[in-house]
């Protein structure tokens, strides 16, 4: 089931929990009634052992100059991502797909690192637009997000060779790291 219309997302979200709470040991119950909502609960057992304090700091997320482009068809997502790579350092340019990305990149606009969701809307998935790209700019470094994998970059289980894949939800040090990992040597495959 998803709220989304065709073509603006996979409704993935309730059995990526759903998943998570059955590899967790728990369990939910949910409850629907039109016109008054949907109640969920997740049950899951209780944990083990000591609990682990987790650090009062965190590491300082390291950030760059370099320019990324972001192809992201979620206009809300899309704009968490600029901001916080904005937040980082980094130049930001963004599409809502593929081919919108394509004519800026064709009309010469200036990038560091593409990255792109694996599904994106009009008949191009995140690979078929990176393939593209390294045409017009071939050794282009290009980083994968997405909810779910897709046999676009996942084959057998494993990421094809030179893929670099960032699974959402994703925190920010997450994408500072990912993206200096990227910018340091990923080329797409």
């Amino acid at each position: 089931f998803t709220t989304k219309e065709v073509g603006k997302g996979s409704g993935l979200g309730l059995s990526m929990v759903y998943g998570f709470v059955k590899q967790s040991g728990g369990h939910i119950k949910i409850y629907s009634e039109e016109g008054h909502g949907t109640t969920i609960k997740l049950y899951l057992p209780p944990g083990e052992g000591m609990a682990e304090v987790a650090p009062t700091t965190t590491p300082q997320a390291e950030g760059g100059a370099e320019t990324i482009f972001v192809v992201e068809d979620d206009p809300l997502v899309r704009n968490f991502v600029t901001v916080q790579l904005q937040s980082l350092g980094y130049q930001t340019v963004a599409a809502p797909d593929g081919k919108a990305a394509l004519e800026l990149i064709q009309a010469g606009q200036p990038f560091d690192l593409l990255f792109t969701d694996v599904v994106i809307p009009g008949g191009m998935s995140g690979r078929d637009l990176a393939d593209k790209v390294a045409t017009i700019r071939p050794g282009v470094k290009v980083l994968y997000t997405s909810g779910y994998t897709d046999n676009a970059i996942v084959h057998h289980g494993k990421l094809d060779d030179g893929v670099m894949l960032l699974t959402k939800p994703y925190r920010r040090n997450q994408l500072a790291e990912m993206i200096r990992k990227a910018l340091g040597g990923g080329v797409a495959g």
